[in-house]
């Protein structure tokens, strides 16, 4: 009686294995699509939550700009405001001029001006070398957008708290004068500046 029960009971447990095999496959299955799918939107709020961390940080850098070219632009427009050789009337900090979408077209931390010259210092919280080209080529579209100065000498600078490796050489190549902060004041380099 007891191998009758026992084979009984092994049948059951096959046609059981049988039968749960199928259900076991769909299972895992459908456990797989939901792993992938949940990994999925996993990666997606990864992706989100970094670009809203890229976002902070450009803000905060952006800040950094900011409060660096108020440092600058605070030092010279309480000073005498003699740069380049040239005694400048007028201090202006963080001029833009729009295009007709209303979108930036140029814009400049500090310029000074007086009645027959001017300067355009362009503030950095650490100036890299390609920072050189793009004050110049800044140029063309300030002469557009600023009729009123076409006759004025144009001077060039570039303000930082730190400068990458040969910068300070290339600006000079360029007749660029360098600004630097020095404790709570600053110095400026402007043996090889040029008119533009």
């Amino acid at each position: 009686m007891e191998n009758k029960e026992s084979l009984e009971e092994i049948k059951e447990s096959r046609e059981s294995i049988k039968d749960s095999s199928p259900r076991y496959d769909r299972d895992l299955a459908e456990s797989s699509t939901k792993f992938s799918r949940e990994l999925a939107e996993s990666h997606a709020q990864w992706d989100l939550e970094m670009e809203e961390l890229r976002e902070l940080i450009g803000i905060s850098s952006n800040n950094n700009g900011i409060s660096d070219g108020s440092f600058f632009l605070n030092s010279i427009d309480r000073g005498d405001k003699i740069l380049f050789g040239e005694k400048f009337d007028e201090c202006y900090s963080s001029l833009k001029r729009y295009t007709k979408n209303n979108r930036p077209m140029s814009e400049h931390e500090i310029l000074l001006v007086n009645g027959k010259s001017l300067a355009i210092v362009e503030v950095k919280f650490k100036a890299r070398k390609d920072d050189i080209q793009k004050i110049i080529n800044k140029l063309p579209d300030f002469r557009t957008l600023y009729p009123q100065y076409e006759s004025h000498r144009i001077y060039l600078g570039l303000a930082a708290l730190s400068f990458e490796n040969d910068v300070e050489n290339e600006s000079a190549r360029n007749g660029i004068a360098i600004i630097k902060q020095v404790g709570e004041t600053f110095v400026i380099n402007d043996e090889h500046i040029k008119v533009y």
